[in-house]
C-alpha cells in the first residue's frame, strides 16, 4: 500500500535541486475519480462514464481520461518536486496505453536539467500501471519556487458525489489474504478467461483452469494472453469440467468454484450430486450483492437465482446463508428485511405468514447472527420515513443489509430493476455448499466478476478461521 500523504508540503528552490532528484506518487483509479474528472472537464465520452456502453464496445472496464494520468504529474510537481510555488511552463506527454478502472498507477518525476536562466527546471515524467507497463511518459518544464517554503497540506474535506464504489472495500480486504486456490469451470469465453486472469493478477485467486485445453489455449492466443502461469485440467466438455472442478474441491486442491461459460444447471448439478458433490446440511441459495448508487451501503438480495418457490424451511436456510455471508464480509449484526407486498400479516398472503414465522424462528434461535423483521413492503423496508408514516417501529426498516424476497421471480425482477433502471452493479455468489461458488451472468463485466471473487475469497477465509477454532 502507498504511504499516506505527508501533512506538510515542502518547496525546493532552484539552488536546492539537482539532476537525479525524484519524487513518486502511487494512486488507484476509482469510479469516483472517473466521475469527478468527467464532471470537471466536461468530457462525457461514454468510454469513461458508461460501464454498459464500454462493455458493449469491447472494453472490460471503464477507461480513464488520458489527462487524468497527466494530472497526476501536476500533483507531484506542485506537492513534492519542486513543490509549492512551482509554475508550469510546458508539458509534453505520450500516452502509451489506456488506464482502466481499478488500475494502480505509479508516477515518477525526475529532475533532468537545470537551465542557465536560474529558474527553469526540466523533469522527466513516467507513469506505469500495476503490471509495470508504461502508461504515459514525457517531460515537464517548470519554474522552480523562489522560496524554500514549508506549508501545511490544505484540508479541503471530502468530495461528496453520488457514487457507488462499494465493491472497492471488498476487493481491498480480499487482497490482504494470500490468493485462494480456485477451480475455474470451463472458462471458454473471453470474458470468463479474462476475469480469471485479472483475478489472479489482483492476487485474489490462484486459478486452476478446468476445460478443454486446446480450446483454452486457442482462446488465450486470440486475446494475446499467456496461460503458462496457470494449471490446466484438460477435460473434453463443460459437463466434465463441472465434475472435475468439484473433484478438485473434494480433494482439497481448490477452496472456491468459479463459474465460467457453462450453464448454471450444469455446474450446480455436479455440486448437488448426492455421493460426489459438495452438499452440506443447508439448502443452496444465491445472493446478489448490489452496489446501488442511491443506497448508502452494500445491499444483499436473496434468493433470486436458484430456489424458485422456497418453503418456510428452505427460507430459513436462505436467510441463514445470507446472514453468514454478511458476517464474513464484516457486518457484525446483519439486518434482514423479509419482503412482501404489505407490512401486516395476512392469512391470504403466504409470504406474510412465512415472514412472521421466520421472525419467531429467529427469536427461538433457529436463525442466528442477525436481526429480522417482516413482513415489510419494499417502501418501508428501504425508507425509514415511509416506515414511520405507517407507524412501523423497527430496527431493520430503513436500514437493511439483506432483503429476503418471497420467491425467485420477485427477487430476479428486483435485482434487474436495480441494475437497469437505477444503475446498480451486482456481484453474485452461491452459498450453502462446502465452498463458496462464484456465479455471475454471461453479461457481467470484469468488475462484477472481480467483486464476486473477492466476496468468495472472504467467505472462504472466514471458513478457514472457523475450522481452526
Amino acid at each position: 500500500m502507498p504511504d499516506p500523504a505527508p501533512s506538510v508540503l515542502r518547496a525546493r528552490t532552484f539552488e536546492q535541486l539537482a539532476p537525479g532528484d525524484s519524487a513518486t506518487l502511487v494512486r488507484r483509479l476509482s469510479r469516483v475519480d472517473l466521475k469527478t474528472f468527467a464532471l470537471v472537464s466536461g468530457d462525457l465520452n461514454p468510454t469513461h462514464v458508461d460501464a454498459e456502453w464500454a462493455r458493449r464496445h469491447g472494453d472490460a472496464r471503464l477507461v480513464a481520461h488520458a489527462m487524468w494520468a497527466g494530472a497526476l504529474f501536476s500533483s507531484v510537481l506542485g506537492n513534492e518536486l519542486p513543490g509549492p510555488g512551482t509554475t508550469y511552463v510546458s508539458q509534453r506527454l505520450r500516452f502509451e496505453r489506456p488506464v482502466r478502472e481499478d488500475d494502480t498507477l505509479t508516477v515518477v518525476v525526475t529532475v533532468r536539467e537545470k537551465r542557465a536562466d536560474g529558474r527553469t527546471v526540466v523533469l522527466d515524467c513516467r507513469c506505469t500501471n500495476q503490471h509495470g507497463e508504461a502508461v504515459a511518459a514525457g517531460e515537464a518544464e517548470v519554474l522552480a519556487p523562489t522560496e524554500a517554503l514549508e506549508l501545511p497540506r490544505a484540508d479541503l474535506g471530502e468530495l461528496s458525489l453520488p457514487s457507488h464504489d462499494k465493491f472497492a472495500p471488498l476487493l481491498a480486504a480480499a487482497e490482504t489474504h494470500e490468493p485462494m486456490p480456485a477451480a475455474v469451470v470451463h472458462p471458454c469465453s473471453e470474458a470468463a478467461l479474462r476475469s480469471a486472469i485479472e483475478a489472479a493478477e489482483r492476487r485474489l485467486i490462484r486459478p486452476i483452469l478446468v476445460g478443454p485445453e486446446a480450446k483454452l489455449r486457442a482462446l488465450a492466443a486470440s486475446i494475446d494472453t499467456d496461460l503458462a502461469p496457470f494449471r490446466i485440467v484438460d477435460v473434453p466438455h463443460s459437463h466434465a469440467a463441472a465434475e472435475a472442478a468439484v473433484a478438485l474441491v473434494r480433494a482439497g486442491e481448490a477452496e472456491l468454484l468459479v463459474k465460467g461459460s457453462l450453464h448454471t444447471d450444469e455446474l450446480l448439478g455436479a455440486v448437488v450430486e448426492r455421493d460426489l458433490g459438495l452438499r452440506t446440511g443447508r439448502r443452496l441459495s444465491h445472493v446478489f450483492l448490489m452496489d446501488v448508487p442511491t443506497y448508502p451501503k452494500l445491499l444483499l438480495i436473496t434468493d433470486a437465482a436458484i430456489n424458485i418457490v422456497p418453503t418456510l424451511d428452505e427460507k430459513r436456510d436462505i436467510c441463514q446463508n445470507a446472514i453468514d455471508l454478511a458476517r464474513a464480509l464484516g457486518i457484525a449484526r446483519p439486518k434482514v428485511a423479509i419482503l412482501s407486498a404489505v407490512e401486516t400479516v395476512n392469512s391470504k398472503m403466504p409470504s406474510t405468514m412465512e415472514a412472521a414465522s421466520l421472525c419467531k424462528m429467529a427469536e427461538r434461535g433457529q436463525i442466528s447472527g442477525g436481526v429480522l423483521d417482516g413482513p415489510l413492503a419494499m417502501d418501508n423496508a428501504i425508507s425509514a420515513e415511509a416506515a414511520a408514516l405507517k407507524g412501523i417501529r423497527s430496527e431493520v426498516a430503513g436500514d437493511p443489509d439483506i432483503l429476503l424476497v418471497p420467491d425467485l421471480e420477485a427477487g430476479n425482477i428486483l435485482a434487474k430493476q436495480l441494475t437497469f433502471m437505477a444503475g446498480a452493479e451486482a456481484a453474485g455468489v452461491v452459498v450453502g455448499a462446502r465452498v463458496p461458488i462464484v456465479l455471475t451472468s454471461r453479461a457481467d463485466g470484469v468488475r462484477a466478476r472481480l467483486a464476486s471473487c473477492a466476496v468468495a475469497v472472504l467467505m472462504a477465509q472466514a471458513r478457514r478461521v472457523a475450522l481452526l477454532k
